[in-house]
């Protein structure tokens, strides 16, 4: 089951394995809402099938296009806050930031402050608003313990040909990450699909009823208890690349929900951090056509944890290990 949709229109079109099925329960698959939720949505006609409503026991023979309207929780206001951020690209149309670890990346129950969405909004900029006022501008997401690059959107045509992109899977999303153990080869392909896990909601898992999800694996360094590996997504699903290394064996290192957090400390890496990274994003401005190639180099912890795996302490000092370890070569 994907994240929970956030408030604002969202339309996506039915596929095949919805044929037949309530309509309140394809929703809720689809939306990541619970059943009374989604039920609740269809009663108060926020929900269309191909323009027009139906009832919650209606079966769709596949293939419709599906509008749901998400409302602002009440009482909720995303309050613009003074936060700083690290901005790597910005013009009229795109701003991408350099998220930092622990940073969560937009408004929700239990965080509804000190998010990147109120930091933006604390800039005082105009972001799209296709996301609704939580997700203001966003075209995708990291999650709250992984650090770097984020495209987000200051117009709404930017926000739609950007999502298209993402959809098209037409922009690089590169990270860097330790993983504990060794994998089998040099390059490894993970090609499993992913949905919520059925008896933790607050985790994902491989599952043969999930959605389709791919992630590419690169050996950059091998160390005597881990690896340093690029991972490119080819796919952008929720925990994705957490979950395709637990699922071989090898998690990530200092990741509590799956099983890569004992040991943190051999590593010198900070209590509630894991070392993800996403170092690297290429892709194409939606308005101007030019060729952006962004790159972030490690944060201060995830270098410090990186020197202390290859029992190497100039790497601390190095401004941008990856550098040294090849990460930026041709992937051939």
């Amino acid at each position: 089951m994907p994240e929970p949709l956030g408030p604002g229109r969202h339309t996506f079109r039915l596929a095949p394995e919805d044929t037949g099925e309530r309509l309140d329960l394809v929703l809720a698959r689809r939306a990541g809402l619970s059943r009374t939720q989604s039920a609740t949505l269809i009663a108060t006609g926020r929900v269309l099938v191909d323009g027009r409503a139906e009832r919650a026991s209606f079966r769709p023979e596949g293939r419709e296009e599906l509008t749901v309207e998400i409302p602002v929780p009440p009482g909720r206001e995303v309050v613009p806050e003074r936060i700083p951020l690290r901005v790597v690209f910005e013009d009229a149309d795109l701003v991408v930031v350099d998220k930092p670890g622990g940073m969560v990346v937009h408004p929700a129950p239990g965080n509804w402050s000190g998010t990147l969405v109120n930091a933006l909004m604390g800039r005082g900029q105009g972001l799209a608003e296709g996301g609704g006022p939580e997700r203001a501008g966003l075209v995708h997401r990291l999650d709250k313990e992984t650090s770097g690059l984020l495209i987000v959107a200051k117009s709404d045509r930017a926000h739609r040909l950007m999502s298209a992109q993402i959809a098209a899977r037409a922009v690089k999303r590169r990270y860097a990450c330790l993983t504990w153990g060794h994998l089998d080869a040099d390059r490894v392909t993970v090609d499993k699909a992913i949905r919520r896990d059925p008896n933790d909601r607050l985790r994902m898992a491989v599952r043969p009823d999930g959605r389709e999800a791919r992630t590419d694996f690169v050996r950059l360094a091998r160390f005597e208890s881990v690896d340093l590996l690029r991972a490119e997504l080819h796919t952008g699903r929720t925990h994705q690349i957490r979950v395709h290394l637990a699922a071989i064996g090898h998690p990530v290192v200092g990741d509590d929900t799956y099983g890569g957090g004992g040991g943190r400390r051999l590593l010198e890496l900070p209590p509630k951090r894991h070392f993800l990274h996403a170092a690297w994003l290429v892709f194409t401005h939606p308005v101007t056509g030019v060729r952006l190639d962004l790159r972030s180099p490690l944060p201060e912890e995830l270098r410090r944890s990186l020197a202390a795996a290859a029992a190497d302490p100039s790497l601390f000092a190095h401004p941008d290990p990856l550098e040294y370890f090849g990460y930026y070569r041709a992937t051939g």
